[in-house]
């Protein structure tokens, strides 16, 4: 086994000694509690801007925590909110929302993680299994639209969450003082009967769809399902069409065996049937999962090694019955930012507004953490919903606050739908440097810059208007999901990035690489003459995802400019020459 799975093993689950090194007055962890810290919901991460600079005065380094919060679909009520809101002082002044619908707090010191992860469980949210190699936040559409969605999605979405919450009571014993939390309450007996002593290998990831509307992107879940109605997109729900083995990490060393892959059709099962088979699938995975190398750990690295028919008769195994055929799914449609004023399922009315890489909080540019501070206290607004594009929907507002909802946001300058370009309210990035340790580059503190650059050459393009999908990343690991984007920014260095394009806005086609090691600056540039190509031979209602899948990336390599050598490779030219 590799060393985490050996941490994991002696953890006495998940105890090991991170109770006694949480009193013990150093500003760190050490390296067995930091493993067993990520089930936890919690990072041990320094200030990359400061490490330089400390290692040459031989300090130690500036250590602080990143903590998330689990939220199950996204769904925040006013009262969770202002706790939420109120333990973000004892972080950096800032809520992040994530790619997952999480809440995310960052620079939280040593000294203050007990108060801050007992203040998330006082607001009936937790941030066990937020992160570690378990079941995490579980996805799901979060739009409260008239159709039925969220009748239908709530009630799986409770079955998969309780099912696969670890049972370990460590959590509780560490950070609640073993009082019982309502929302996750501890059970009486500890034993781990989905994960055993070890856990699963990696982490495991599980999201629920709409037809025709994948604002999750299902195929990038270990497991993805989607319900089948009575009438196609309406009606009774009928079952659910399981996808299984998605994923996008990869690693730039290991690109011969690591890589992002797409969520593979398992099969169709009965409602009543749904959680069974997930945990199926995830006991195969539990069962012969690589536990000896970790970059190949994940689900579909499994599936691809032993054959999607060899998985579904493990699958069958267990259960005990036949799967039956997948059915065809919707046409994904290209839509799924839920943004602006929509009704909602209640007869009352909703508003998505965009945030900036999700980040709440109180600056020049808008006063975020005070608008929604003063909203969700109001009662003007029922509900928080937060979006896989990292921005949210404010939920039951009636007809006659809506004006007073719009002023809100217009009073500490918040940026609605319509006053931004689709470009810029539909890009997300990863949170990156100067705390993610994964990170190889910028992603969220360059984005303002990239988002104006490239708009300025669409604009010149003459596709200023299009609604282009780009998320970008700091590492390979693709938090934003970059590979399943119309432009794909994904880190390689300090300050360069590969490219992707083509992927599809419905979230069903990977893009494919077209320059590696680009500098941040030189992004706008190269993608202008593709771009112009774009505005000149699109067809009727052709988004560019795909477009570019439709050229392909042979063709538009050869509209690309030069490719710039950059220093570090030509002092490796010479020194070959």
């Amino acid at each position: 086994m590799s060393t985490p799975e050996e941490i994991k093993a002696a953890s006495r689950h998940l105890r090991g000694t991170i109770h006694d090194e949480l009193v013990n007055g150093t500003n760190e962890f050490g390296h067995d509690s930091i493993v067993l810290l990520k089930f936890h919901g919690i990072y041990q991460q320094d200030d990359r801007d400061q490490r330089k600079a400390r290692a040459s005065k031989r300090l130690p380094l500036a250590y602080s925590c990143m903590v998330r919060a689990a939220v199950p679909g996204g769904v925040i009520s006013p009262e969770q909110w202002a706790a939420l809101d109120k333990v973000a002082d004892l972080a950096d002044g800032s809520l992040r929302l994530t790619t997952r619908q999480g809440v995310q707090f960052h620079v939280v010191t040593k000294d203050s993680l007990h108060e801050l992860v007992n203040g998330i469980n006082a607001s009936l949210l937790t941030t066990l299994a937020a992160c570690g190699d378990v079941v995490r936040n579980t996805m799901a559409c979060p739009a409260p639209l008239p159709d039925g969605r969220q009748a239908i999605l709530q009630p799986a979405l409770a079955d998969i969450v309780t099912r696969f919450r670890p049972h370990t009571t460590s959590y509780w014993e560490i950070w609640v003082d073993g009082e019982k939390a309502v929302s996750a309450e501890p059970p009486s007996v500890e034993t781990e009967p989905v994960y055993g002593d070890t856990y699963l290998p990696r982490k495991f990831k599980i999201g629920l769809a709409w037809p025709g509307d994948n604002c999750i992107d299902v195929y990038t879940h270990d497991v993805g399902v989607v319900p089948t109605l009575r009438h196609g997109s309406t009606g009774e729900l009928t079952g659910w069409n399981v996808l299984v083995g998605g994923g996008l990490g990869m690693s730039h060393a290991r690109e011969e065996d690591t890589y992002p892959r797409l969520a593979s059709p398992l099969g169709w099962v009965t409602p009543e049937k749904l959680t069974d088979v997930i945990q199926a699938v995830i006991t195969v995975q539990r069962d012969y999962g690589n536990r000896t190398d970790r970059a190949r750990a994940r689900l579909k690295y499994l599936i691809d090694t032993e054959g999607l028919a060899w998985f579904r008769g493990q699958v069958e195994e267990r259960l005990g019955y036949a799967l039956h055929d997948p059915t065809e799914l919707l046409p994904w449609n290209n839509t799924d930012d839920h943004h602006g004023w929509f009704l909602n399922d209640a007869g009352s009315w909703a508003l998505g507004v965009p945030v900036p890489s999700g980040r709440v909080r109180d600056t020049d540019g808008g006063q975020y953490r005070s608008a929604l501070r003063e909203l969700m206290s109001s009662g003007l607004v029922q509900e928080m919903r937060v979006t896989p594009r990292q921005d949210v929907i404010l939920n039951g507002i009636s007809a006659s606050a809506r004006g007073e909802v719009e002023r809100v946001l217009r009073h500490h300058s918040i940026a609605l739908a319509q006053d931004t370009t689709a470009f810029a309210r539909l890009a997300i990035a990863c949170p990156a440097l100067p705390t993610c340790g994964q990170a190889l580059g910028e992603a969220e503190r360059v984005m303002p810059q990239l988002i104006e650059g490239i708009d300025k050459v669409m604009a010149v393009a003459g596709v200023g208007d299009s609604a282009i999908r780009m998320n970008v990343t700091g590492c390979p690991n693709g938090c934003s999901r970059p590979y399943t984007a119309e432009i794909g920014i994904v880190g390689r260095g300090k300050t360069t990035y590969d490219v992707y394009l083509g992927g599809a806005a419905g979230g069903e086609r990977l893009g494919v690489r077209v320059r590696a090691d680009v500098a941040l600056g030189d992004l706008p540039n190269l993608l202008a003459p593709v771009l112009s190509e774009f505005e000149a031979g699109r067809t009727d209602g052709e988004t560019f995802g795909d477009f570019c899948h439709r050229v392909g990336s042979e063709t538009i390599t050869t509209w690309l400019p030069a490719p710039v050598l950059r220093r570090r490779a030509k002092q490796m030219e010479d020194s070959l020459t």
